[in-house]
């Protein structure tokens, strides 16, 4: 089985689906281009059918990039497939994503209709897209809450009609990490013909569990993740694409990579964030703000002694300066010495002890202490 992982890309699309955070023909193009340049195998560019304006957009990052395939999505209707093989066909790799619900509760209260029928209408939509198109994509959504063997049937049934991939979504963010690696293992040994298409993961995150699930798909089989940057999409989110393509860099038991550029991340993380307005958490793994941000005293010790004691990623390798280390009134006298010999301050041992009194009733006053607050710290110091 092969060892890489196809890194699909969803921002412009599934993310795009927050409220507020539209994104304008223009601004998908821009993000595109630097998609590409990230490293990503396939850009899911819009929804066609849906409006002119992601019809437009599709049409015109179909234009723009050229190494990744340029994704389409649709429904399994006759009228979503068409529209989506029109908007590609300026692009150099097209693929149509195809699909329907797969879970008993989606079957019966969102299509009023039967597994058979499902499995009927699955069938012809991605042979309708195979006349267009060479590479098909099928997701068989709620799959995280399908019946496993019929799960198992959909996915072999599509892969007889064309499916090149089959798209097996935790479309609820219900799945166990676990349950995920059962699931996936399931399909895995129980398709007949499971190795002429990949198997992706889509996972949503309503638990907090898409990037654990996408993680635990990919251990049991699956070759495709589709994530987005900084994690958003529908209501909680997507899988973060920086989380999964650096836990594999990390990680390099796993055995698995991407063609992911990580130096990029960062950039790309806060080129996302403005366009679509809307701010990254300060806590964020691997491009939040405080990701390389140090306060606690003992963290800041340590760390200073040595980065491994308290860093796993060297920031650099995703496109962050340095480090940081923030004073606060949680800090300690390494981290003040620190501080203060960058700004050249040389202190003996009782003039570090009286300087980091004045420290930390300052840094009670004011939470957060800046270079410029040390400097005038120190001049009332030696002053005094």
């Amino acid at each position: 089985m092969s060892q890489k992982i196809y890194v699909f890309d969803t921002t412009l699309r599934d993310g795009e689906q927050v409220p507020g955070c539209q994104l304008t023909t223009d601004e998908k193009v821009m993000i595109a281009k630097q998609l590409e340049k990230l490293g990503v195998d396939i850009i899911e560019a819009g929804f066609p059918i849906s409006s002119p304006g992601d019809f437009k957009s599709v049409v015109e990052v179909s234009k723009a990039v050229t190494e990744p395939t340029v994704c389409a999505l649709s429904r399994a209707v006759k009228g979503d497939i068409e529209a989506a093989a029109e908007a590609l066909k300026f692009a150099k790799r097209p693929r149509i994503h195809t699909g329907i619900g797969a879970s008993d509760i989606h079957i019966k209260h969102k299509f009023n209709s039967t597994r058979e029928q499902i499995i009927e209408q699955a069938i012809a939509a991605v042979k309708h897209a195979k006349k267009f198109v060479e590479d098909v994509e099928f997701y068989a959504e709620d799959s995280g809450r399908a019946d496993l063997e019929f799960l198992a049937k959909l996915t072999d049934e599509v892969i007889k009609a064309g499916a090149t991939v089959v798209n097996l979504p935790d479309t609820t963010g219900y799945v166990l990490p676990h349950e995920m690696f059962e699931r996936i293992s399931y399909i895995m040994n129980n398709v007949p013909n499971i190795d002429k298409a990949i198997i992706s993961m889509h996972n949503h995150n309503d638990l907090g569990l898409a990037t654990a699930n996408t993680i635990a798909g990919i251990q049991a089989g699956a070759r495709q993740v589709e994530v987005t940057i900084n994690g958003i999409g529908e209501r909680a989110g997507n899988t973060s694409l920086e989380e999964v393509a650096m836990i594999l860099k990390v990680h390099k038991s796993l055995g698995l990579h991407t063609n992911i550029e990580s130096t990029l991340l960062s950039p790309l993380s806060n080129l996302v964030s403005q366009t679509m307005r809307m701010p990254v958490q300060a806590n964020k793994a691997i491009v939040g703000r405080n990701a390389f941000a140090h306060s606690s005293g003992i963290h800041q010790d340590g760390f200073l002694k040595h980065t491994e004691n308290y860093e796993i990623i060297n920031p650099q390798e995703v496109g962050v300066d340095k480090s940081s280390i923030v004073l606060t009134a949680r800090s300690g006298r390494h981290a003040l010495k620190h501080r203060l010999e960058m700004l050249g301050f040389k202190l003996e041992k009782p003039e570090i002890d009286d300087a980091y009194s004045r420290f930390l009733d300052l840094a009670d006053r004011i939470k957060e202490v800046n270079d410029k607050d040390l400097v005038i710290l120190m001049k009332e110091t030696v002053s005094a």
